[in-house]
């Protein structure tokens, strides 16, 4: 990628579970030249949702990183979560001034 960004995905079969009911282990991750990871989208574990004392686990495992914010992720299918992986990246790098 342009002035030295980059961008890991790996993505691995698995047999369903109720964390990850769509069978795949997945990371999409945007990194900076200073290896700083600015985007990702993965299912590596879970994360919380809501707030104060009604703060619990998502359903799934599905989730982004952004900004150092960790997010719940509505995972549909692998073309969507590509397709809103780039949107992010695109939103990243242009925010960095990176063409």
């Amino acid at each position: 990628m342009a002035d030295g960004y980059w961008v890991k995905i790996e993505v691995r079969k698995v047999e369903p579970t109720i964390r990850k009911p769509h069978g795949i282990n997945y990371s999409l991750c945007l990194f900076s030249p200073s290896d700083e990871r600015l985007v990702c989208f993965d299912n590596a574990h879970p994360v919380k949702t809501g707030s104060g004392p009604a703060r619990r686990l998502g359903e799934t495992n599905d989730h982004t990183h952004k900004g150092g914010r960790v997010e719940a992720y509505g995972y549909t299918d692998a073309e969507a979560l590509m397709t809103d992986f780039w949107a992010e990246v695109e939103a990243a790098l242009k925010e960095k001034g990176v063409r």
